[in-house]
C-alpha cells in the first residue's frame, strides 16, 4: 500500500508527470522505496480513478502530450491517514544473511568475494548519500521539512554505515575461517 503513498508525497511535493515522477525516485524517494516506470504509471491511472490525484489541463492540448499530475484534497487526506496510522515493523528479509546461515551447512565457496562486492556496493552508497547531505542540508537549514528530509537521509547514512562495519565484521570472520573450508553435514553425520 506504500507506492501510492510515496507518489502522493512526490506530488505535493511538485506536481509531476509520470516520467517525471520516475526522474525524482531515481533521485530521492527511490533510495528508500523503488517502483519501475510502469508500476508508476499504474499507480497514477488507479489514484485518478479514485479521485485522489488529478491531471492538469494542458495549456495546449496536443496528441502525445505528457500528463502532469495534482494532488487533490481527497488525497492530500489520504495521505494524512496513512501518516498517521499505526504500522508494525516489517521484519527484515534480506537473501545475503540467508546465504551466510546456508554456508555454515554447505560451505562458503565464493561467499567471500560476494561478501567484498556488497562491501564496496554499501560503501559507494553511503558515499553518495553523504555527498547528497553536504549539498542539500548545509548547517542553517533548518526548516521543518529540510529536518524530516534530513531524517530520512540520516537513516540511509546509518543503515549504509551499519552494512558497511558488518561486513568489514563478517570478512574478518572469514578469513579466520579455515582455508577452503566446506561443511558437509552428510559426511559428518556418516562418521
Amino acid at each position: 500500500m506504500s507506492l501510492p503513498h510515496a507518489i502522493l508525497t512526490a506530488l505535493l511535493e511538485k506536481p509531476s508527470s509520470g516520467l517525471e515522477l520516475t526522474r525524482r525516485f531515481d533521485k530521492s524517494i527511490g533510495y528508500f522505496w523503488s517502483a519501475s516506470h510502469q508500476q508508476i504509471y499504474r499507480e497514477l491511472g488507479k489514484l485518478e480513478a479514485e479521485g485522489l490525484i488529478r491531471a492538469l489541463p494542458a495549456e495546449q492540448p496536443a496528441r502525445g502530450q505528457k500528463k502532469s499530475y495534482e494532488v487533490l484534497p481527497a488525497g492530500r487526506a489520504e495521505l494524512a491517514r496513512w501518516t498517521a496510522a499505526s504500522q508494525e515493523p516489517r521484519p527484515h528479509r534480506d537473501p545475503l544473511l540467508l546465504r551466510l546461515r546456508a554456508a555454515a551447512v554447505v560451505g562458503t565457496d565464493g561467499l567471500a568475494a560476494d561478501l567484498r562486492r556488497h562491501r564496496e556496493l554499501h560503501a559507494r552508497q553511503l558515499a553518495e548519500y553523504r555527498e547528497i547531505e553536504q549539498r542539500d542540508f548545509p548547517p542553517g537549514r533548518d526548516e521543518a521539512e529540510d529536518r524530516l528530509r534530513h531524517l530520512v537521509l540520516r537513516a540511509g547514512i546509518d543503515l549504509e554505515t551499519f552494512w558497511t562495519r558488518w561486513l568489514d565484521h563478517a570478512l574478518a570472520e572469514f578469513e579466520r575461517l579455515p582455508g577452503g573450508r566446506t561443511t558437509d553435514a552428510h559426511a559428518s553425520e556418516a562418521e
